[in-house]
C-alpha cells in the first residue's frame, strides 16, 4: 500500500490539526501535491517519517505500519471505523481494543418485522369467516454494558377486514402498545430475564404470550431453568372473561440442547387465576401442568417431536355449563427442512397432531380454534418458503374439534392460516 493513497484516505476522514509543521519531511517539498495533508498529518502526530528527516512516500508500506496510522488516528478521535475494521488483527496485536473505541450511538440497535396476515376461518355452520390484518413491530436492544442488555418492542396493530370471531379486530380498529420491556444479563453463569417479555412455556402447547417475569436458567448442553411472574395475555382472553384471570404463575424444566439425534425436557407450570379465571375453573384458581417432551433429529432435514403434559384440571364451567375434559394432552410433530430468512429459495414443512384436555393449556400457540371448552383435538399442516432475503411467505391449514363429551361433540372449526412476513 502507497503512502500517498493512506493519506488521501485519511483526509477523506476528516483529520486535522491546529496548525501545520513548516516543511516536516525534507524530500517533500512546499509545492508537492501531498504537501498541505502531509504536514496537517504530520503536526497532528498521526506520520512521523523517518530518522533523516525523509517521508519516503513512493515506498511500499506494511499491514502493521498503517496499522499504527490508524492507531494513532483513533487516539487523536478521528473518524476511522472502516479502517479500525480492516486492521482490526493489526491493532489487536498492539494492544488497540477497536471495541472499546465504538460509538456510545452504536449501543442501541433498532430491528423489526412487518406481518400481512389472512384467516380463513370455517366452524361447524353455515357461516364462514375472515379476517385480514397488519402487524409492525419495532425491536429496540440497547447495551448496558458487557454482561447486560435492555430490549424494549413497539407493537401495532391493524385490522382490515370485519370478523366476528371473539378476540379478534373489528375493520379499521387499530392498537398501538409497548409490550415487551426487559432486562437480559448475567449474574455469574446464570443468565437472566427481568420484565415484560413474550415467549412460550412448552414450546407453546401450554402458554405463548406476554407475560411479566423474572427467568433465570444455568447451562447450555444440560440446562436448569425457571421463572415467576404473571401470564398477563391471560387478561385478554375471552374464554376465561376477562381483565381479572391472571395471578402468578411459576415455571421450572431441565432438560438438554444438544447436536445429538434426540433431545428432552421435563417441566412443570403452575398458573394462579384471578376471579374471572376462577369461575372458568369450576372455581378453584390453581392449574398445574406437567409436561415431558422429545426431539428426534432423524436426519439433517427430517425431525420429529412429541410433548405429554398432565393437568390437575377436569372440570369447567362456561355460560353456566359445567364441562368435564381430559386430564392428559400429547402433541406429535413432524418437520421437513425450514425456510431461513437469510437464504432466498429455502423451504419447509410440517405437520402436527394433537389431543389436549384443557386443563392442560391456558393461551396455545397455535392459530387453530383452541377455545373448546372441553379441550380439543386436531391436526395440522403447512409450509413456508423464503421469496428474497428477509421475506417469508407461509400458509397452515387447521383442523380442530372438541374432545367428546357434554355439548360439545359435534363442535369442530377449520383454519386457514396465511402470513407474508418481511424482517428488517
Amino acid at each position: 500500500m502507497k503512502k500517498s493513497l493512506v493519506l488521501a484516505m485519511a483526509m477523506a476522514l476528516g483529520v486535522t490539526a491546529s496548525a501545520y509543521a513548516a516543511n516536516p519531511f525534507s524530500d517533500v517539498p512546499a509545492g508537492h501535491w501531498a504537501y498541505d495533508s502531509i504536514s496537517k498529518l504530520a503536526a497532528a502526530g498521526i506520520i512521523e517519517g523517518y530518522g533523516d528527516d525523509t517521508f519516503r512516500g513512493d515506498r511500499l508500506m506494511t499491514r502493521y505500519e498503517m496499522a499504527q496510522i490508524v492507531a494513532k488516528a483513533l487516539a487523536k478521535g478521528a473518524n476511522v471505523d472502516k479502517l479500525a475494521a480492516e486492521f482490526a488483527d493489526e491493532l489487536d496485536a498492539l494492544g488497540v481494543r477497536v471495541a472499546a473505541l465504538e460509538k456510545k450511538a452504536d449501543n442501541v440497535k433498532i430491528t423489526g418485522e412487518i406481518r400481512y396476515h389472512y384467516g380463513y376461518i370455517k366452524p361447524n355452520h353455515d357461516r364462514k369467516l375472515s379476517e385480514t390484518g397488519l402487524r409492525s413491530r419495532l425491536y429496540f436492544n440497547g447495551k448496558v454494558n458487557d454482561n447486560w442488555n435492555y430490549v424494549g418492542r413497539i407493537e401495532n396493530q391493524q385490522w382490515f377486514h370485519n370478523t366476528e370471531e371473539p378476540g379478534a379486530g373489528n375493520k379499521g380498529d387499530e392498537d398501538t402498545s409497548f409490550n415487551i420491556a426487559k432486562l437480559e444479563g448475567r449474574l455469574g453463569g446464570i443468565n437472566v430475564i427481568a420484565g415484560r417479555d413474550d415467549d412460550v412455556f412448552a414450546d407453546g402447547y401450554i402458554y405463548d404470550g406476554e407475560h411479566d417475569a423474572v427467568k433465570l436458567s444455568y447451562g447450555s448442553k444440560y440446562y436448569i431453568s425457571g421463572a415467576y411472574g404473571k401470564l398477563t395475555d391471560l387478561n385478554d382472553d375471552e374464554v376465561f372473561g376477562g381483565k381479572a384471570s391472571a395471578k402468578e404463575f411459576w415455571n421450572a424444566e431441565i432438560g438438554t440442547n444438544m447436536d445429538t439425534f434426540v433431545n428432552a425436557k421435563v417441566g412443570y407450570l403452575s398458573a394462579k387465576l384471578g376471579t374471572d379465571g376462577k369461575a372458568y375453573f369450576n372455581d378453584d384458581s390453581k392449574d398445574g401442568i406437567l409436561y415431558a417432551g422429545l426431539n428426534f433429529k432423524l436426519t439433517d432435514d427430517l425431525g420429529l417431536n412429541a410433548m405429554y403434559l398432565r393437568s390437575n384440571r377436569d372440570k369447567f364451567v362456561s355460560e353456566g355449563n359445567n364441562y368435564k375434559s381430559k386430564k392428559d394432552g400429547y402433541v406429535f410433530g413432524l418437520s421437513f427442512k425450514g425456510a431461513e430468512a437469510e437464504t432466498p429459495g429455502s423451504w419447509g414443512l410440517g405437520a402436527n397432531y394433537y389431543h389436549q384436555g384443557r386443563g392442560t393449556y391456558l393461551a396455545h400457540t397455535i392459530d387453530g380454534d383452541t377455545d373448546f371448552n372441553t379441550g380439543f383435538k386436531g391436526w395440522s399442516v403447512g409450509g413456508e418458503v423464503t421469496l428474497a432475503k428477509n421475506m417469508v411467505l407461509s400458509t397452515t391449514y387447521y383442523d380442530t374439534k372438541a374432545l367428546k363429551g357434554a355439548q360439545e361433540n359435534n363442535a369442530k372449526t377449520k383454519v386457514i392460516w396465511s402470513e407474508f412476513n418481511v424482517f428488517f
